[in-house]
C-alpha cells in the first residue's frame, strides 16, 4: 500500500496487489489514525485485473468518518470524503 498526500487535506492510497481483507483492514487503520485536517481520501484499487477491491471499496468498507463516497469518471479509483475528526 502507497500512501501519497498531494495537499494537506487529501491523501491518495494505492491498494494496488493487496488482498481485499488486508486492504479493507489497512484502510480502516488509515482512517481511524488521519488527522483532523484531511477531508478526503482517494483510493486507487484499480479495475482491469478484476473488481474486488474496487467492490470493497465501494461496498464493504465501513467507517464512521466516512461521509460519503463518490465513484469517479476514473473507474481505478474511488473518492471518500470524510466527516470531521472528533477531538
Amino acid at each position: 500500500m502507497k500512501v501519497m498526500k498531494p495537499s494537506p487535506t487529501v491523501m491518495e492510497v494505492d491498494i494496488h496487489g493487496l488482498m481485499a481483507a488486508d486492504a479493507k483492514a489497512r484502510l480502516e487503520h488509515l482512517l481511524s489514525h488521519a488527522g483532523p485536517q484531511v477531508q478526503e481520501v482517494v483510493v486507487i484499487h484499480g479495475y482491469s485485473h478484476g473488481t474486488v477491491l474496487r467492490d470493497m471499496v465501494r461496498t464493504q468498507l465501513k467507517h464512521p468518518r466516512i461521509q460519503s463516497k463518490l465513484i469517479s469518471l476514473n473507474q481505478g479509483q474511488t473518492r471518500i470524503l470524510l466527516k470531521k475528526a472528533k477531538k
